[in-house]
């Protein structure tokens, strides 16, 4: 087990190193400067300005002083706000981000582990459509078109809810409910198909010849196994969540970290873009490596060895 985490650790660092790289490389790429469409700076003041962010020195030191910021957690300030740190908006944006990406894992995960529990249970019935015909409609309609819906009918038209912001319980729900349906529904259908396959085991049937409540069987024995391919997806349903909350705070006007990064990528705030893919890259590796060892831990028969069977 040691090997393995100290294995998925260095891969982590390979993986990070090179979304750094990359990020850079694209970064220079782009034509012209940041402070190009600011009319009121002569020739100047935007090689001042360039000089002061290190923006005219050769790319190998431009490089270097990134891995520096990078190692030291320092991304310098933002070239549109100099008057704010890389590190404040991640300080300020980053929660806001993260509350909106855990409340949606959860309520995404519970949900879609019941209605595929109850698909399961009541196979072919009422029960079982429904909760499929949901499932359906959650993986066909994109989070930022079902928001919009969601804003015109029952923001708008029906005044249940508000929509802008993040400073009460009421104002989440719908960014929530917009961001958790496709996941809840991968995560239905997967619980589901899993669910009907265990219960078809024999272990399930000497459960059921010893009169063990349907429940009981459900929950002791047969929801463990079942979960094992839902927590095999979490990792990749996890990054789309947390990447997906950048569109989703853009319409919800949500003071999160997809406002600062929008606005960067439209200004050609290198410091900002590259500060927050980093810091985003890293959080998202992390989150991959715990669900591995989750997964481990949630299966007792999985070993973590060498090949060969070592």
């Amino acid at each position: 087990m040691l090997k393995y985490i100290l294995k998925r650790f260095l891969i982590m660092l390979v993986t990070l190193w090179v979304i750094i790289t990359l990020t850079f490389i694209l970064m220079v790429s782009i034509p012209g400067s940041p402070f190009n469409s600011d009319q009121s700076s002569n020739e100047t003041i935007r090689a001042n300005l360039e000089a002061h962010y290190n923006l005219d020195e050769p790319y190998p030191i431009q490089y270097l002083l990134y891995l520096k910021s990078i190692v030291t957690f320092d991304f310098g300030p933002s070239i549109k706000q100099p008057n704010q740190s890389v590190n404040d908006l991640l300080a300020r944006g980053f929660p806001i981000s993260f509350e909106l990406g855990i409340l949606t894992i959860i309520v995404a995960v519970i949900s879609g582990i019941i209605l595929g529990i109850l698909a399961a249970l009541r196979h072919n019935g009422v029960i079982d459509y429904l909760a499929m015909g949901i499932a359906v409609l959650g993986i066909s309609i994109p989070n930022f078109i079902l928001a919009t819906l969601l804003i015109q009918q029952i923001a708008v038209t029906w005044e249940l809810l508000p929509t802008a912001t993040w400073s009460s319980p009421a104002h989440m729900i719908l960014p929530i409910t917009a961001l958790a349906t496709g996941p809840m529904a991968i995560i239905a259908r997967l619980t589901r198909s899993t669910m009907l396959e265990v219960l078809t085991q024999d272990y399930i049937k000497m459960a059921k010849a010893k009169g063990l409540s349907p429940w009981k069987i459900v929950f002791k024995h047969a929801l463990r196994n079942a979960l094992m391919p839902v927590v095999t997806i979490m990792g990749t349903l996890l990054a789309g969540i947390l990447t997906g909350t950048f569109v989703i705070e853009q319409i919800f006007a949500i003071p999160g970290m997809g406002k600062y990064f929008v606005e960067s990528i439209n200004q050609r705030d290198y410091p900002v873009i590259m500060g927050t893919t980093v810091f985003y890259s890293a959080f998202l590796i992390i989150m991959l490596f715990l669900v591995d060892i989750a997964y481990g831990i949630l299966d007792p028969r999985i070993k973590f060895h060498r090949k060969g069977g070592e």
